[in-house]
């Protein structure tokens, strides 16, 4: 049982791969002028929405969890309405983190929610697909010794993968700060924003 989990496990994240690879080249075909760097909230809209339904359809025919609580179709509504509220409060959530680290809190918004958005993608929307919206179930996740099952292992190192990824990330963003995607030029001089550094100001 517990190779076929780990099987169905790795499928999953190969798909899930497959997804973003596919969401940087598939919407070229479709979209005039698409390109990840000079279009890049169009990518990340893109690339949200794709690894979130590869989730939802994998978790719905894998179903690692199965529940033995009753599916009448209005608890089924009300676990969907819940599981958005969740999903749409930890995009907020992240977005507040963010400007509390030094993103702007008018300027950039747009990208800075984007962020907030594919952030929750890859942390929020497995813990719905495999917890559903149990808050208790997330908590138990994440504390200490509190994993049960080869999913839950995989739902807990993924997401603490994701938010050190996510950090991680900003260091390299000074090593190009001349790239147009990383500066804006305002006479002469750049703003920089840089996660958990704030918003410098380079002279050229």
């Amino acid at each position: 049982m517990k190779d076929t989990d780990i099987k169905k496990l790795l499928y999953t994240h190969l798909l899930c791969i497959f997804s973003i690879i596919l969401s940087i080249f598939i919407p070229s075909f479709f979209l005039e002028n698409f390109s990840i760097l000079e279009t890049h909230l169009t990518w990340l809209c893109i690339c949200s929405v794709s690894v979130t339904a590869v989730n939802l359809v994998l978790y719905l025919v894998v179903k690692p969890n199965v529940s033995s609580k009753r599916s009448s179709l209005s608890y089924k509504v009300t676990r969907f309405l819940k599981c958005c509220i969740y999903f749409l409060t930890s995009c907020f959530f992240f977005h507040v983190i963010f400007v509390l680290y030094g993103a702007p809190l008018i300027e950039l918004a747009l990208e800075t929610f984007s962020l907030a958005v594919i952030l929750s993608t890859f942390t929020t929307i497995p813990c719905l697909c495999l917890l559903g919206p149990n808050f208790k179930a997330w908590l138990r996740i994440f504390s200490r010794n509190g994993v049960t099952s080869i999913w839950e292992n995989s739902l807990q190192i993924t997401t603490i993968s994701s938010f050190v990824g996510i950090w991680l990330g900003a260091f390299p963003i000074p090593l190009d700060w001349g790239r147009p995607w990383q500066m804006a030029i305002e006479g002469k001089h750049s703003s920089l924003y840089v996660p958990g550094m704030g918003l410098g100001t380079v002279t050229q």
